[in-house]
C-alpha cells in the first residue's frame, strides 16, 4: 500500500491518495479541484472518495473528482453538512464548494473493500457531530480529530469540546500503533500522541 500526501496551496486540508496496486486509488478529503489532476500525473485513477467530515476545506475536490467518476462516502449522518447546507465555506470569504452527491455512508466500526483496500470507519464526534476516522493496513487518517501534538477545534456548527476528548481516547483504546495522517499538519504515531499529546492523554 502507497499513501500519497498532497499538501495544500492556500488554506485547504492535506488530501491523501491511496493505492495497493499503483494504479486505482481511493482519496480522502480530497480538499481542492488539483487533487484530481495530482492523482493523473502519478498514473492513478480515484474510485472512491472517503471524507472524514464535511468542512469546506476538506471537500473542495470532490465534484473534480466525481466528474471523473469516483463515488463520494462519508459516515452516516455527515451528508448535510458535506453537501453544504451548514457549510461555512461563504463565512470565512472562499466562495461556494462546488456541488457533489455523496453516493454512500458507513456506519461505526462497519468495513468497506475498496480497490483492493480495507477500511474501517471509526466514528469520531466531537470536531463534527459525525465525523468519522478511516483505518487502512497500518494507516489512521484523522481528519481534524487528531493531530500531530493537537486535536481539533470544536468551537464551530456541531462541534462538541467532550466529544472529541471521547473520541481521541477511543483512538488512543485501539490496539496496536499506526501511522497517523491527519487533516492539517505534519504525521505522527498513534503510540507518539497516547504519550505525548498535550491536549488528551491516554
Amino acid at each position: 500500500m502507497e499513501v500519497y500526501k498532497i499538501y495544500p496551496r492556500g488554506f485547504a486540508s492535506n488530501s491523501y491518495l491511496i493505492t495497493a496496486d499503483g494504479k486505482n486509488a481511493v482519496c480522502i478529503d480530497p480538499a481542492q479541484p488539483r487533487v484530481s489532476d495530482e492523482a493523473t500525473r502519478r498514473g492513478l485513477i480515484v474510485k472512491y472518495v472517503l471524507l472524514t467530515h464535511g468542512h469546506f476545506d476538506h471537500i473542495g475536490g470532490c465534484a473534480a473528482l466525481q466528474a471523473a467518476g469516483a463515488k463520494i462516502g462519508c459516515l452516516a449522518g455527515e451528508e448535510k453538512l458535506a453537501l453544504g447546507r451548514d457549510n461555512m465555506a461563504e463565512a470565512f470569504g472562499f466562495g461556494k464548494v462546488p456541488p457533489f452527491r455523496v453516493d454512500f455512508t458507513l456506519q461505526d466500526g462497519e468495513t468497506a473493500e475498496l480497490c483492493g483496500m480495507e477500511f474501517r470507519a471509526v466514528a469520531t464526534a466531537g470536531h463534527t457531530a459525525s465525523g468519522a476516522c478511516y483505518l487502512v493496513g497500518d494507516a489512521l487518517f484523522t481528519g481534524d480529530t487528531l493531530f500531530a501534538g493537537g486535536v481539533g477545534r470544536t468551537d464551530l456548527p456541531t462541534g462538541s469540546a467532550n466529544a472529541l476528548i471521547e473520541s481521541v481516547r477511543k483512538l488512543y483504546a485501539l490496539s496496536g500503533d499506526y501511522r497517523i495522517y491527519s487533516g492539517h499538519g505534519e504525521d505522527t504515531t498513534l503510540d507518539f500522541e497516547r504519550k505525548n499529546n498535550g491536549y488528551v492523554r491516554a
